[in-house]
Order: C-alpha cells, then sequence, then structure tokens
C-alpha cells in the first residue's frame, strides 16, 4: 500500500500535464481565546529557530475526503489529511478541517493495507473502515499533483483501511462546529455509496479547490477490477435519509457479487 513518491521523479513531474485542482480551505472555525501576547510569540519564534519538528516534518502527503461518525452517520466532516507513509503497509496522517495555517487539527487517521488487515483480530476489525468507496466514487483526492502521479497513488491504496479519529467537531457537513475539542473522541467510518454524503458536501470542497470529483471517478474506473470485497462497506447501509446507489466496484466483503 506503499504511496509511491518515489514513482515519479521530482524532474517528470513538471513535464506531466494537467494536475488535480487546488485551493485554499480555510477553517470552519476560530478556537474561542484571546490573541497571542508578544511574549507567546517570541517563544513561538524561539522554539521555531532551535527546536525539531521531524515527526511531523515528513507529513508531506495531501490527501482531501470525507468522513461520516460512524455512531452519527448524519455527522459529516471534510478532513484535510497530511501523511506519512512508514513503511510499505503503514500511514499514519494528521487531519485538519483547512488547508491554511491557522486550520485547526480535527483528528487522526492511520491507514494500513490489506495484507495487515487481514492480520487484525476480529474484534479490532470493527474500527477500520474501507477505502474502495472514496476512491472509485472520486471523492478522495489528492490536490495538486499531476493526474498521472495521482491516479498511481490511489492505485496504491486501493483495498486498503483506515481507522480515524475525530476529537474536535469543528464542522458539521458544510456548517460551523465547536470551537473548541468538546466530547469524547468520535469514530469516523467512509462513504460507500452514491447518495450518502449531505448534499452540497463534496460540492463546495470542488468548488473551493477547484477540483471535480466527477473527472476524478471517470478516470479512476480501470480501477475497478482492481477492488476486492472489503469489510464495513455495509456498516452504514440503510442510516442515511437520502436514497442511496451502489458505486460499481465497491462490495461488501460477506456478499462476493
Amino acid at each position: 500500500m506503499q504511496i509511491q513518491r518515489t514513482a515519479l521523479p521530482l524532474a517528470l513531474v513538471g513535464t506531466l500535464a494537467a494536475c488535480t485542482g487546488m485551493g485554499t480551505v480555510a477553517p470552519s472555525v476560530s478556537p474561542q481565546g484571546g490573541a497571542e501576547s508578544t511574549k507567546t510569540n517570541v517563544l513561538e519564534a524561539g522554539a521555531a529557530a532551535l527546536q525539531s519538528n521531524a515527526p511531523v516534518g515528513g507529513m508531506d502527503i495531501y490527501l482531501v475526503g470525507f468522513h461520516p461518525m460512524k455512531n452519527d452517520p448524519n455527522h459529516q466532516m471534510e478532513a484535510h489529511h497530511f501523511c506519512r507513509q512508514m513503511n510499505e503497509d503503514f500511514a499514519q496522517c494528521a487531519l485538519f478541517d483547512g488547508n491554511t495555517a491557522g486550520a485547526n487539527l480535527t483528528g487522526v487517521e492511520y491507514i494500513i493495507s490489506e495484507r495487515l488487515f487481514e492480520q487484525l483480530p476480529r474484534r479490532e476489525r470493527q474500527y477500520w473502515h474501507p477505502h474502495n468507496g472514496e476512491i472509485l466514487s472520486g471523492q478522495l483526492v489528492a490536490p495538486n499533483l499531476p493526474n498521472i502521479a495521482e491516479h498511481e497513488l490511489m492505485k496504491s491504496k486501493m483495498n486498503s483501511y483506515g481507522k480515524t479519529w475525530h476529537t474536535w467537531q469543528s464542522e458539521n457537513g458544510t456548517q460551523a462546529g465547536d470551537r473548541l475539542p468538546y466530547g469524547p473522541p468520535m469514530l469516523a467510518w467512509s462513504f460507500n455509496r452514491d447518495g450518502e454524503a449531505q448534499p452540497g458536501l463534496v460540492e463546495t470542497r470542488d468548488r473551493e479547490m477547484h477540483i471535480s470529483t466527477a473527472d476524478r471517478r471517470r478516470a479512476r474506473q480501470d480501477l475497478v477490477p482492481t477492488a476486492r470485497p472489503q469489510e464495513g462497506v455495509d456498516a452504514l447501509k440503510g442510516k442515511f435519509p437520502r436514497p442511496t446507489q451502489d458505486i460499481p466496484g465497491v462490495v461488501d466483503k460477506r456478499i462476493r457479487r
């Protein structure tokens, strides 16, 4: 499940044609609290000059997708993932509600390959959502990459799984949420059928970031034959108030069509 950063040398990136879109997305809310003091600014500057940020410095893979909460599917969030590939089968991501310097940290996601998922204890698997629906629907995107590079990245993530906890409900759909991280963490899930996302959620992201989910979906149709049935596809089936429709290639492992 390695995200292939070396598959396309940097010298080639500039020569490749069309790229996926990219735009600035502001945070959903501003945290409660007063303006930073001069003392705090000085301490921050000193820390930046003298301290290492090695654990977060390598989080250079940027993905944008959407998460419904597993126990409250109508609570949905846009998630900006900044990820680091730790090895062939495991990546870890910090989640934000935007892509500016002021974005709020709203959660974490761990990504594992199908191979690692199959080694998990049965009771652990309930926490891991499938990724094929996100990829084949076109909803999961890697902004500002050449289309060829983004396609290879998505291919490398086919049949993978994610474990996501949102610690700050800073938004609910297209509406602003809490200004502080209240309550317990919420386990997030994935959309696995058309119609599960709230109207306007995907469209707002596409408009702000100059991205076409429909174009991404069409470009990934060659990945459908590589999709294997996954656990968790039907975990939220029937729990959304709108009609839904299956996504070709996205099948629950218990069905095997």
